[in-house]
């Protein structure tokens, strides 16, 4: 959860592993950014000759200040290993991206739609329980349990006291991770696992859902009633209704949609496009926005029109709901992912819209770049950080429409070749 907020702004999408016969998703591009934090940033590097297990015994003391007792801390950090290949993989994962139709063609395949409905219908009376104590619907839960772990097939196995001690010790960034460490020797304290089942992906996120130690403390809930809020063990009950939890915290509102696709009139100004143009589904209706069976938008509180491949793309008019999701990752395609994941697996059809598919992505680098011409151009992207967000999504407009472009915001190798 806290984590991956700062690398899908970072890389532009979320990781989802795929369920049952579906070839494995690559997940170094996104690393597992999980809900509940703001951004983080690289701090201090370790020091050369700070030997790890010394930094295990000085990082002690910080422990039991913060709680820890001595032999929980020294049963949890007893004889564990610099994990080297994960600060690697944090090291590296800015320069992997994906374009938003890569990964929904994963992310919503034929195939995972199948197993959703399997998912579903095999676990539901308890979604319905759920869905009936937190008021979030049981697709919801099961769109985000899908692109998680493939419905509790991929959780991860590597040891997160283990993970979190490394990357704290890398030093990058180092504060949040010795939060992460702090939190997790907090829940073996509590008794609800031991280090040992303790696992999850490389970048601390555990269980079912996916949750980083601080945001499982924060959010989890004991839904079994037996004592423990078990996020690992094959009963997914504790997991899925700790996701819940979470987003009825961020203001889920249950009968609202996430979003809708839609089709856009022919003479529809693409200025009004964005997450910052928020505007009453009448509106939209007024100027002739419908959805792709040609009804008006339902009313459902304040509304966007969001245009994530540009206007070659799908369109999509976003709501509040769709926000919550972004609690759990910032990357749109993530939201798209779940929130269409969560229609089909309720029966509705696939996206109607094509993609511009000769477009590739482009790389850190050339979004940095992007960002320093815009600039120079006199279009401030308010700052030159490689992430494409909603200050460089409005220089981009502004300076499409100085050159005669449609200005629907897209961020493609077409504007940094105009650029150039």
């Amino acid at each position: 959860m806290q984590f991956r907020r700062f690398a899908a702004l970072m890389a532009g999408l979320a990781w989802a592993p795929l369920a049952l016969a579906e070839p494995a998703v690559d997940s170094s591009p996104v690393p597992e950014l999980r809900p509940g934090s703001d951004v983080v940033t690289a701090t201090n590097s370790p020091d050369p000759d700070l030997a790890f297990p010394t930094w295990i015994q000085q990082f002690r003391a910080r422990a039991l200040a913060e709680g820890i007792r001595a032999d929980v801390y020294d049963a949890a950090m007893n004889g564990i290993s610099f994990q080297s290949k994960v600060v690697m993989r944090d090291r590296t994962q800015a320069e992997f991206t994906k374009q938003i139709w890569e990964y929904l063609d994963t992310a919503v395949s034929d195939l995972r739609v199948k197993n959703g409905r399997a998912a579903l219908d095999s676990n539901r009376d308890l979604l319905a329980e759920i869905e009936a104590r937190y008021g979030v619907e049981a697709e919801v839960v099961a769109a985000i349990w899908g692109l998680e772990t493939a419905f509790g097939t991929f959780k991860g196995d590597t040891p997160i006291v283990a993970a979190m001690a490394s990357l704290a010790y890398d030093g990058r960034r180092a504060a949040f991770f010795e939060e992460q460490l702090i939190a997790a020797l907090k829940i073996i304290q509590s008794g609800d696992t031991d280090a040992g089942h303790m696992v999850g992906s490389w970048a601390g996120a555990m269980g079912h859902t996916q949750f980083m130690p601080g945001s499982y403390l924060a959010h989890a809930v004991d839904f079994t009633g037996d004592g423990k809020r078990d996020i690992w063990g094959d009963n997914p009950a504790d997991a899925l209704a700790s996701t819940a939890a979470y987003l009825r915290h961020h203001g889920w509102t249950k009968g609202q949609p996430w979003g809708i696709e839609v089709v856009l009139p022919e003479d529809f100004d693409y200025a009004e496009t964005s997450e910052r143009v928020k505007k009453p589904a009448a509106y939209w209706n007024g100027l002739g926005v419908r959805d792709t069976a040609g009804n008006e938008l339902p009313d459902n509180g304040p509304t966007s029109v969001l245009l994530p491949a540009g206007h070659r793309g799908a369109a999509f008019v976003i709501y509040d709901n769709f926000h919550v999701i972004e609690k759990y990752n910032t990357a749109d395609a993530y939201v798209i992912g779940v929130g269409h994941l969560s229609d089909r697996i309720a029966g509705a059809g696939a996206l109607r819209a094509g993609w511009p598919r000769e477009d590739r992505a482009l790389s850190f680098d050339e979004k940095q770049e992007m960002q320093r011409r815009l600039l120079s151009a006199g279009f401030d992207p308010d700052g030159v950080d490689g992430i494409i967000g909603p200050n460089t999504i409005a220089a981009v407009k502004a300076f499409q429409s100085s050159v005669g472009m449609v200005p629907d915001g897209y961020a493609s190798l077409e504007i940094l070749k105009r650029l150039r």
